[in-house]
C-alpha cells in the first residue's frame, strides 16, 4: 500500500458490449483477421475523419477501437481481470504461480474445486483462468453491472420524462457545432435496439493537462503515451496514435469523483470547463513556462502533440474566439449527464406519462 499508479481505474460497468481491440473504419465493418501494426503504418500522415462533418479524408483514416484498459490492451474481460492480480502498484503479485496459492488458500477453494475439478490447483496457469473467467462471467451475467436503470433509459422507454434543463442539455449534448459530445459518446440506440452505450469505443487525443500529483510525473521525461506504451508495446512504433486513450462510456459519469486517464479532474464542472477553454482560453488549463508562454498540451511530448484533436467541436476554435457553450449551456449539459445514473425511480408525474386511461365513468 506505499504505491501510487498513474492511470484512474475506469468502470467495469456496461462493458460487455465492449468490442475487441481493431484498427480500422468502423467497428464490426470486416471480421478478416489483420496485423495490427502493419493496418496502423499504413494510416499514419492520414487526418482523421472530422467527427458529424459529413465528409471524410480522401484517403482511409484508420483509427484504433475496442478493448479493455484505456490503451486496449485486453480484450475479454477475463484478460482485464487477470490485469490487477499482476499489475505492482495494484495486487503485485510476482507470478500466476502465486495468485494460484493465494486462490488456493481462499475460503472460497472448495467452491473452486467443485466447479472446475479436484485436479485444478496441480495447474496454476489453468486455476488462475477458471477464476478469471468466473469474474468475467460475473460480470456478464449479474444484472448490476448493465442494468439500464437510469432515467434517460426510462425517457427512450416513454416511461419518464426529461427536465427542461435535461432537454436543453441533450441538444447540446448532440449539437455538432456546441457541445458534440454525442461526436464520440454515442447517444442513439444501436440497430439492434441495445440502448446507447455513450461511447464509440475509439482513442482520441484529447491533450488534458499533466497531473503534476502522480508521483510519476514529477520526472520531466515520463509520459503516460496510451496506445503507444508503456502498457502496451505492440503499437510503440505508430507514433500517429500516441497520446490516445479510449473514450469511455458516459454512463454513471456524474458519481464518478476522478475523470480521464490521469486523474486530472474530479467534477463535471472541471470536465466541461477543459472541453469549453482548451483552445479558446487555454491560460485557464494549463501552466506558464519559464518563458511565460502557455504549455499546451503539455502531457504529451512536443513531437506528438499535433496528434491531440483540433478540427472536432468545440476544438475547433482558436485563441480568443467565444467558447463553443455558456455557462447556463454547461449546467443544462451536466443536468443531461445526470440522467445516465442507473437506480432512478419514476416519479408520480412520471408514471402517469404511460398510464392507459380506463373505461369512462
Amino acid at each position: 500500500m506505499t504505491r501510487q499508479g498513474y492511470r484512474t481505474p475506469p468502470s467495469l460497468m456496461y462493458l460487455y458490449q465492449q468490442p475487441n481491440f481493431s484498427i480500422g473504419p468502423d467497428s464490426g465493418e470486416t471480421d478478416a483477421t489483420v496485423d495490427m501494426a502493419q493496418l496502423a503504418a499504413q494510416s499514419a500522415g492520414v487526418q482523421k475523419a472530422q467527427k458529424n462533418a459529413g465528409s471524410a479524408p480522401a484517403a482511409q483514416a484508420l483509427v484504433p477501437q475496442g478493448g479493455l484498459f484505456w490503451d486496449g490492451r485486453a480484450d475479454t474481460l477475463q484478460q482485464q481481470a487477470l490485469g490487477p492480480m499482476l499489475d505492482p502498484v495494484e495486487m503485485a503479485n510476482t507470478s500466476i504461480e502465486e495468485v494460484s496459492r493465494k486462490l488456493q488458500g481462499s475460503a472460497y477453494r472448495e467452491t473452486l474445486l467443485q466447479l472446475f475439478g479436484p485436479t485444478l490447483f496441480q495447474d496454476p496457469q489453468r486455476a488462475v483462468a477458471e477464476a478469471m473467467f468466473a469474474v468475467a462471467r460475473y460480470q456478464v451475467e449479474d444484472a448490476s453491472f448493465h442494468p439500464y436503470t437510469s432515467k434517460y433509459d426510462y425517457w427512450l422507454e416513454g416511461k419518464a420524462r426529461l427536465s427542461a434543463a435535461e432537454l436543453r442539455g441533450m441538444h447540446l449534448f448532440n449539437d455538432p457545432n456546441k457541445a458534440n459530445c454525442a461526436g464520440c459518446h454515442l447517444s442513439t440506440p444501436s440497430r439492434d435496439g441495445i440502448p446507447p452505450m455513450f461511447t464509440d469505443y475509439q482513442y482520441e487525443a484529447l491533450g488534458v493537462p499533466r497531473n503534476n500529483k502522480l508521483p510519476l510525473n514529477r520526472n520531466p521525461n515520463f509520459f503516460d503515451l496510451g496506445v503507444c506504451g508503456p502498457f502496451r508495446s505492440d503499437l510503440k512504433a505508430q507514433t500517429q496514435y500516441c497520446g490516445m486513450f479510449l473514450t469511455p462510456t458516459l454512463r454513471n459519469s456524474a458519481t464518478r469523483q476522478v475523470f480521464f486517464h490521469n486523474g486530472i479532474y474530479h467534477s463535471l464542472d472541471q470536465v466541461m470547463a477543459f472541453y469549453n477553454d482548451r483552445d479558446t482560453h487555454p491560460g485557464r488549463i494549463y501552466p506558464r513556462g519559464p518563458d511565460g508562454r502557455i504549455q499546451k498540451y503539455d502531457d504529451i511530448p512536443p513531437r506528438y502533440r499535433a496528434n491531440a484533436d483540433t478540427k472536432d467541436a468545440p476544438f475547433d476554435r482558436a485563441y480568443g474566439d467565444k467558447p463553443a457553450m455558456t455557462d447556463q449551456d454547461i449546467r443544462d449539459i451536466i443536468a443531461f449527464l445526470r440522467t445516465l445514473t442507473d437506480g432512478y425511480t419514476a416519479s408520480d408525474s412520471d408514471q402517469r406519462i404511460t398510464k392507459i386511461p380506463g373505461p369512462a365513468p
